[in-house]
């Protein structure tokens, strides 16, 4: 096994292990989607002109929740350090990080929309466009939360400064995410904002590694 594959199913054991990543995240979307009908009340009108909003806000608040220790728990342990050292990039080992974010926390959080836009009468053609623009759109997440989790390594809970700096640059992943389910919905074309945040993800994936690469040398000096 590579270096990169050994490190990629380290970062799966240990999510799966600890509940921190698909069964944190997963439980928080569903729990905040569930009481959505409770507060905005049960009209089904109602529900489906917040539906889009809601799924997408709770699915970016669940990616939030197991940044903090995405080198956090390396860097107290060790781990960091060692890998550092290693003949694996920093850069490899960023971008490895955050693809297992993604992994055990952004996909669960997709297959699982559909069922919760069911709850919140989502318009039928917007199901694919919903599902599609989480798929797009929640990898750009994890890649940003890693960025996040690199320059807060040194900083102990640093939490809430974590979702300070990265909340931010989450933005206009929500807009054109939610712009292209809602377009959908609408009976309008959703391909621009699904291309936009097409883009927006490959770019930022293309320098997340890099930048997380460089906070975590400045952290460890």
């Amino acid at each position: 096994m590579s270096a990169g594959a050994a490190v990629l199913a380290r970062e799966l054991r240990l999510a799966l292990r600890s509940g921190g990543g698909a069964g944190l995240g997963l439980a928080f979307f569903l729990i905040t989607v569930l009481l959505v009908p409770f507060g905005v009340g049960p009209e089904p009108e109602k529900l489906a002109t917040v539906a889009v909003g809601t799924l997408w806000i709770a699915a970016l608040l669940a990616c939030l929740l197991s940044l903090d220790r995405l080198f956090q728990a390396d860097q107290e342990d060790g781990t960091l350090d060692i890998l550092a050292l290693s003949p694996l990039p920093l850069e490899t080992l960023v971008a490895l990080k955050a693809a297992a974010h993604w992994l055990t926390t952004g996909l669960p959080l997709v297959a699982a929309a559909p069922l919760l836009g069911i709850t919140l009468n989502l318009p039928a053609p917007a199901f694919p466009w919903l599902v599609a623009s989480l798929a797009v759109g929640t990898p750009g997440l994890s890649f940003l939360g890693a960025i996040g989790a690199a320059l807060t390594i040194g900083i102990r809970r640093g939490g809430l400064l974590l979702s300070l700096l990265v909340l931010p640059l989450y933005i206009p992943s929500l807009i054109f995410g939610a712009s292209a389910a809602t377009a959908a919905a609408e009976g309008r074309d959703p391909g621009p904002a699904i291309l936009l945040l097409a883009g927006l993800t490959l770019g930022i994936v293309a320098l997340a590694p890099f930048v997380g690469a460089a906070a975590i040398r400045l952290n460890l000096r």
